[in-house]
């Protein structure tokens, strides 16, 4: 066992003041995510997922933002995996971002819907071979005997689609997250954090809150 407790951290690289606000919170999720994109070192599209499961217990994974619009946030699956069922039972969900070397973090409530199949079929074109055939290959989320059945299939399905355009299965497509809430985390000195709360409105005017820390 190891005692964490003496583990410490001073935030104070940056402040999020009202001032400072747009009254969209797209806006500000843009500048932060462009801001992530040049500091962070890793994927600044990683992001954890949360859904409520089939067995009724919360489930998070990180998984990747693959585009932001005005409407949301999408990123892309197997529909009959997993979180792809879960959603389908209960599409209410949280995103979160953490750039941990901004001191941000982001914490998105909204609720999820499947994407036309022009645009799942538009993203899946624009994918690498070996990730195309790699979706067809993996029935993700059930059991397998071991990694070499897994490789099996995969190379299976590498002979069928051998000098062959490769058609998206029909269970793998992209998910809207269009927000309800978004939350703004800018760490600061003594945990004395910024929290800034946009809250989506009846008449779609988002509600600015400060979160005590």
């Amino acid at each position: 066992m190891k005692d964490l407790s003496n583990y410490r951290k001073t935030y104070q690289k940056a402040a999020l003041l009202e001032k400072e606000v747009p009254e969209n919170p797209m806006e500000l999720f843009q500048k932060w995510f462009f801001e992530a994109e040049q500091y962070e070192s890793g994927e600044a599209n990683a992001m954890n997922l949360a859904t409520i499961g089939l067995d009724g217990y919360p489930k998070s994974r990180i998984v990747l933002l693959k585009k932001f619009t005005w409407e949301g946030f999408i990123f892309y699956t197997n529909y009959n995996s997993e979180k792809g069922q879960a959603i389908t039972q209960n599409n209410k969900v949280c995103l979160s971002f953490f750039w941990q070397g901004l001191e941000r973090q982001i914490i998105i409530k909204g609720n999820a819907e499947k994407l036309p199949e022009n645009l799942s079929n538009g993203y899946f074109e624009s994918r690498p071979e070996g990730s195309k055939i790699g979706a067809w290959a993996s029935n993700q989320s059930k059991p397998i005997e071991s990694r070499e059945k897994l490789d099996e299939k995969l190379k299976s399905f590498e002979k069928k689609f051998k000098n062959t355009e490769i058609p998206r299965p029909k269970n793998w497509g992209g998910f809207l997250i269009k927000p309800i809430s978004i939350e703004f985390w800018q760490g600061r000195p003594n945990r004395m954090h910024d929290r800034i709360l946009f809250t989506l409105q009846k008449d779609y005017n988002w509600k600015i809150e400060r979160l005590q820390p």
